[in-house]
């Protein structure tokens, strides 16, 4: 029985998932591949020794050890970030080995790169825990919807943001109440921002664009929001619309042209994404032949995602036996037909709205506000105006019909410039679609 030999940098959450899935499923991974992968190697700076029952694994602090080591067939970069992941990447494939990484800063941001690098070397690049965490979502996209032209992906797909939105609306705990417990349980890194502005989940959403439309895109294209400007208030009323509020990566694919944007959204109670709470991710495709698909998972952990860093250890470990290599392209399509698609500028789109007005409780301010509205052709469908207070301004809160960006920024600039109106308007996009799986 053929024995394939794992480098892994970095022995952290990750790494010690993988080498914990690797060890406690050896002999099933025998039975379903003929092969014997083995932990061979960890490169890892910060530990001095590994866990006993990795006894027969080499450490060392010099990554560049394994790279250069003939026995070593797979390399695992599981350091995160962009350098020096990017360099050892970049190292192991030159030295002709396959590469597997979670990491999706990377990809997202120097992509282009690794994968022509891969390709010249005619070796493999596995990301399967890149995106989604535990859930097959690259694969899926990669082999199993091959056959569709990818009309439009949207996801949930970062569960630390879930997590926060989830307890906001559950138990009308402020925002920044909420992160704090989520770092103290280990939710949150301790800076946070990557995944509370919304940009860990535009580095998801490049990967899988990449790879439904064949596109050239980094996390730089797409249009981020994130959620730490969400209060629980706009949580209430999105109840009391019958909405309730994710951080939603959306791209739809016009034909010569695609949209690629993450925001916080409200999404209505009757939408599958909106059952989809705590620290799960759900990732919705729609192709032209299968219709719709959910996948739905944890998408972060370390066993998890270690299951999913396994999974292309064990794709790349088949390849190699039966010298296969190459025989799916890392990102779905052949590298030469990956092209420029021109991103949908925000103004050109259009959905409706949730405004949160402030303002002062005297007569004739509604009809102030609705004015500048129906200037810019804005249509109201809802109003809710909380009763009146002794002091401080009260809320006026309007959702819209389908009204394009460009018109509502520039009603709201005007409209927060009238006396009446004490502060900035909060908005916030409403989806009006419904996912159905019947037939």
């Amino acid at each position: 029985m053929r024995t394939i030999s794992v480098g892994l940098i970095g022995f952290g959450t990750v790494g010690s998932g993988l080498a914990e899935v690797l060890l406690s499923q050896k002999d099933r991974l025998v039975q379903r591949s003929g092969l014997a992968v083995r932990l061979a190697c960890v490169a890892d700076i910060m530990i001095d020794e590994l866990p006993p029952q990795f006894a027969g694994t080499k450490l060392t602090k010099d990554a560049r050890e394994m790279i250069n080591d003939p026995e070593i067939d797979i390399i695992v970069e599981l350091i995160g970030g962009i350098e020096p992941a990017k360099t050892f990447v970049l190292e192991a494939i030159a030295a002709g080995k396959h590469v597997v990484t979670a990491n999706k800063a990377l990809l997202s941001q120097e992509g282009k790169e690794i994968f022509a690098a891969a390709a010249d070397k005619g070796v493999e690049v596995g990301f399967e825990a890149s995106v989604g965490g535990g859930i097959p979502v690259i694969k899926a996209l990669k082999e199993g919807l091959v056959a569709n032209n990818i009309l439009s992906i949207m996801g949930i797909m970062n569960g630390t943001a879930n997590y926060i939105l989830t307890r906001m609306t559950d138990e009308g705990i402020p925002f920044a109440d909420v992160l704090k417990d989520a770092q103290e349980l280990g939710f949150a890194e301790a800076d946070p921002t990557y995944d509370v502005e919304g940009i860990d989940t535009a580095h998801k959403l490049a990967i899988l664009m990449t790879m439904a439309y064949g596109m050239n895109i980094t996390h730089n294209d797409i249009a981020t929001e994130g959620i730490s400007q969400v209060e629980p208030m706009d949580i209430e009323f999105a109840r009391e619309f019958g909405y309730r509020i994710k951080l939603l990566a959306i791209s739809k694919n016009h034909g010569d042209n695609v949209e690629a944007r993450v925001h916080p959204t409200m999404v209505p109670e009757s939408h599958l994404l909106a059952s989809i709470n705590g620290a799960y991710n759900a990732i919705h495709f729609t192709g032209d032949t299968v219709g719709n698909v959910l996948l739905y998972g944890l998408g972060a952990g370390k066993i998890p995602t270690g299951s999913a860093v396994a999974a292309d250890v064990m794709d790349i470990a088949r390849n190699i036996e039966f010298e296969a290599v190459g025989r799916v392209p890392s990102l779905s399509y052949l590298p030469e037909e990956i092209k420029d698609i021109t991103i949908t500028p925000m103004d050109d789109l259009a959905c409706p709205w949730y405004f949160r007005i402030s303002a002062k409780d005297k007569p004739g301010v509604l009809a102030s506000i609705a004015g500048v509205l129906s200037e810019y052709d804005i249509s109201i469908e809802s109003v809710i105006q909380k009763g009146r207070q002794e002091t401080g301004p009260v809320s006026i809160v309007i959702s819209t019909h389908t009204a394009p960006e460009v018109a509502v920024h520039a009603a709201l600039e005007k409209i927060d410039h009238l006396d009446v109106v004490s502060a900035p308007t909060v908005k916030i996009r409403m989806l009006d679609e419904t996912v159905s799986f019947e037939g």
